[in-house]
């Protein structure tokens, strides 16, 4: 039975149903101009005989692939991977993205893009001829790269850009960056913390801008000076540890800090031990990302949640809105982060036993 099932195709399908081939994948592809009566006759061949659906089946209507693209910048990705340093932007991404993509009937093509490259466009034009996809899923730099941006758009298919907020083409998402900076630090000036200093990430993702400015406005409200408490840093654990060592120098160092990411978070734990400093006692941390290393250290990293998984859930249901309808919002998706509290937040007057947030 198993053997007879992998050969199944449309052609038997077809057969059995006494119908051509052009309307067997209209059925598969939930095409709006066949007869209910027709779509009930193909359905009880499909089942009966055990046909599952392929790609190349789906795609004889010629109007869809059913395959949504992610792109990911490639230097960057490969650098974790070997490093094996717990980063799981791209597992989280592949979890939304291709739980939803099931759910839809489509599926889920990853790719590696090299932002910095000058044949960038050639590069993407390769993919869509391999593949034809019905829409693309841009990630951070992507998404604000005017070369890969400016392709898509004249591929006339619809495409998320996650991470931005600017003008363009396209379908932008973003995670709340400046409110879930306002959050982490509204979390330490509830706990007490005056002096609460920021690393700031790297400079080509306008997301930094926005988690810097989430800081400045809980800062202002609270009526709190910043002069000297941000620090500037490019997302890598180098950075986050100079970043620190220049914060908790100062004559008037901040007894908080937040981290634009885990690496410069973690980075700053060191520095801040190297320093004779306990942490939270001494020094609470707040981290982006809350990726797995943070919350088996010790202390364990209180961390804004970033919602990759949910985001791209849906940016791929606004790709296939947009595919329905031809329609593209204009307005960003904002899809709301947490703000997990673990050890590493206390009280600036909490002593060793007392106080931290577990």
């Amino acid at each position: 039975m198993a053997r007879r099932r992998q050969a199944v195709t449309i052609k038997h399908v077809a057969a059995d149903a006494g119908v051509s081939l052009q309307t067997v994948s209209r059925v598969i592809n939930n095409e709006p101009n066949v007869r209910p009566k027709m779509t009930e006759r193909v359905q009880a061949s499909i089942n009966k005989l055990g046909y599952v659906p392929s790609i190349a089946a789906q795609r004889m209507s010629g109007s869809r692939s059913y395959l949504i693209l992610a792109l990911n910048d490639r230097e960057r990705t490969i650098a974790d991977w070997r490093a094996r340093q717990g980063t799981d932007w791209v597992d989280q991404m592949l979890l939304g993205g291709m739980l939803k993509c099931a759910e839809h009937g489509y599926r889920l093509i990853f790719e590696l893009v090299d932002t910095h490259n000058d044949h960038v466009e050639r590069e993407l034009a390769a993919a869509f001829a391999a593949l034809q996809p019905d829409g693309v899923i841009l990630t951070p730099p992507h998404s604000e790269n005017p070369l890969i941006t400016g392709f898509l758009a004249k591929q006339n298919i619809p495409f998320a850009r996650i991470g931005t907020r600017s003008a363009g083409p396209g379908i932008p998402l973003t995670m709340d960056d400046a409110g879930s900076a306002r959050k982490a630090t509204e979390h330490l000036l509830e706990l007490g913390h005056v002096r609460i200093g920021f690393i700031a990430g790297s400079q080509e993702y306008s997301l930094s801008q926005r988690r810097v400015g989430g800081w400045q406005g809980a800062m202002q409200a609270a009526g709190l000076p910043m002069n000297g408490l941000l620090a500037q840093g490019d997302f890598s654990f180098e950075s986050g540890a100079a970043a620190a060592r220049t914060l908790l120098s100062a004559q008037d160092a901040p007894t908080a800090i937040i981290a634009s990411n885990d690496h410069m978070a973690l980075a700053t734990l060191e520095v801040a031990q190297e320093l004779g400093m306990v942490v939270p006692r001494d020094l609470s941390i707040v981290s982006f990302d809350n990726t797995p290393k943070i919350r088996f250290i010790e202390p364990s990293l209180t961390a804004v949640d970033q919602p990759i998984a949910e985001t791209v859930s849906r940016a791929v249901e606004l790709i296939i809105e947009a595919q329905k309808s031809g329609e593209t919002p204009t307005e960003p998706t904002v899809v709301s982060a947490e703000l997990i509290q673990r050890s590493s937040t206390a009280s600036p007057r909490a002593n060793a036993d007392v106080g931290a947030h577990g």
